[in-house]
Parts: C-alpha cells; structure tokens; sequence
C-alpha cells in the first residue's frame, strides 16, 4: 500500500493545466485583491465600518447581518462574504501552482503566502472592528491588503516565466531607478492612510477616533511625494529609452505614468472639491491600479525564460522510414 496522498498532491496526480489556465488562476487573485481593497474602502465611505458590530459574529447573537442594521450592516457582512471569494481565487492560484508539472515549488510557495497573508487579514479586520475602526488598525488592515496585491502580482508574473536562474534585461543603474521608483511609491501608499486616517470618512456615523494631526497637512505631504514618484517615473520612461530596453519595459513605464498622471489629477479634484465619497473610491482603485504597474514594471527589469522542450533526434531506422 503506497503513502496517503494529500488532497493538492491526489489533484495534481490527476490534473495538469496548461500554462494559459495557470496564469488564469494567478490573475483571478489579482483581480479579486484589487477588488477587496475598493469593496472595503466602500464599507468605509458608506459609513458601514461597525455595520457589523462585532466579529466573527455580525451581532452578539447572529452569525449574518440582521434587519434591524440596516443596509450598512448588508455593506460591511457583504464584504466579509467578499473574502470567501478571494479565498476561492487563491484556492484556484495554489491548486493550479501545484499541479504544474513538473511542480514549481517556488510558485506554489508564493501562492500558499497568498492565503496566509488572507488569513492574517481577516483576523487584522476583525481587531479593526473590536477596537471600534482605530484609525492605526485601519491602516494596518490596508496596508496588509496591498500586501496580499503585491504577492498576488508577484504570483501572475512567475507563472508566465520559467524556474532558472533570473538575468537582468536592463543595465544595473536602471535597475536600481527600479528599486527607488518601488520605494518610493509604498511610501506614498502609506503616506496616503495618514490623510484617510485622519481626514473624513472614518468608517461609522459615531465618533470614531481619527489621528492626531491635520488632514490638509497629511494631503500636503502625500502631494509631494506623488510628486516625486511621478518624477521617477518620467525619468525611468526616458532612461528606458535611452539604453534601448525590451519593449515590454518600456511598456510598463508608460504604463506607470499613464495611471499616476490619472490618479493624481483624480487627487487633486477630490481635494479641491471636498473628498467626495465616489472620488476617493476611484482614487482606491487608482492607488491598486499605480501599484500593480510599479511591481510589474519591477520585475519586468529581469527574466526566467521558460525552457522550450527538446525535440529529440531521429534515429536512423525512423529516417530510412520516412
């Protein structure tokens, strides 16, 4: 009697998808982190951060949202839903990384950190909700979103490239900008929960705490440093051009400063115009958006080719055939 398989080995025993349908699967946790992260900003912007009033229950004594809460309670548990599916895409991710053949063990590694980071999330949330929306948990909670996105994106790539050693596509200077142009704008992520955390919006009609400083100032500072990401950004288009780099970088960079001259004058509107809720929704995605282009443009700054199967020669009975 042979050793007892475990139910991702007994899967990949039977099933081996094709490199299509394992990107497929990489891009559907993309695609629902993306989604997470705005569905959440609008339990936010609706006011529906405490629609749900404890965790892992809604209420103290229902399991699901009540009438009695109202569309706000429907908001907030409709987001706890929400994460089921992502679980399911990242379910997807892992069972078509580890059907691979032959296994890519990086690959499923980095989609099994894809759930853990879900995992961890959830329960961040959940403090979130406990601590009555403190402005430092909502940040973290955020934050550990973007997290998930960043490993997700990682995911997608890989699964289009082969296991061989990485070599570089650009000059090491550009690689560097690269670095700097990374830096720069996770920065300008968490300089943006500064001005969500102590701005409007806090998540609930009662009185949230919010930190302890000017939102206007918060808005300043995060200004400046979109600034300079949108200035690295530029340089990093030109320099591309310069050392004639592969299409699909310069690809990238365009790409990269297409979506921060968008979400910076989306930026400024909301600034201008009040923070309206419907802007600083579209800015989240904007900022999803921004940040999948700058890990994109990253790692399109080296390679792993995928090794091309061997056509194996003919032997000389098989040509007298022919």
């Amino acid at each position: 009697m042979g050793p007892v398989l475990t139910p991702l080995a007994s899967i990949a025993r039977r099933w081996t998808p094709s490199p299509r349908t394992l990107r497929r699967a990489a891009l559907a946790a993309v695609v629902m982190s993306v989604l997470i992260i705005v569905t959440g900003g609008a339990v936010r912007l609706t006011g529906s951060g405490l629609g749900c009033d404890t965790w892992p229950k809604c209420t103290d004594d229902s399991l699901i949202v009540t009438p009695e809460q109202g569309y706000r309670g429907a908001i907030e548990f409709g987001n706890r839903m929400l994460t089921y599916v992502l679980s399911a895409a990242v379910g997807w991710a892992i069972v078509a990384a580890r059907s691979t053949k032959p296994w890519r063990r990086n690959l499923t590694r980095w989609a099994w950190a894809q759930f853990w980071i879900v995992m961890s999330n959830a329960v961040i949330g959940g403090i979130t909700v406990w601590m009555g929306l403190n402005p430092w948990t909502v940040a973290g909670h955020f934050l550990a979103a973007n997290s998930l996105l960043t490993v997700a994106v990682i995911t997608w790539h890989r699964a289009g490239e082969g296991d061989t050693a990485a070599r570089p596509r650009v000059p090491r200077p550009v690689r560097k900008l690269s670095w700097a142009i990374t830096v720069t704008a996770g920065l300008l992520i968490v300089l943006g929960t500064t001005v969500t955390g102590a701005g409007k919006h806090a998540g609930d009609s009662s009185d949230v705490p919010r930190m302890p400083w000017d939102w206007t100032n918060a808005a300043h500072v995060h200004a400046i440093a979109a600034w300079v990401v949108c200035a690295l950004a530029l340089a990093m288009w030109l320099v591309l051009r310069v050392v004639d780099a592969p299409d699909d970088t310069r690809a990238r960079a365009r790409d990269l400063l297409v979506v921060l001259l968008a979400q910076g004058a989306i930026g400024y509107v909301q600034y201008f115009t009040g923070v309206p809720e419907l802007l600083v929704a579209v800015h989240m995605l904007g900022s999803s958006l921004m940040w999948i282009a700058v890990v994109r443009l990253a790692l399109s700054m080296r390679e792993r080719p995928v090794p091309t199967p061997e056509i194996p020669a003919q032997t000389d009975s098989a040509l007298a055939s022919a």
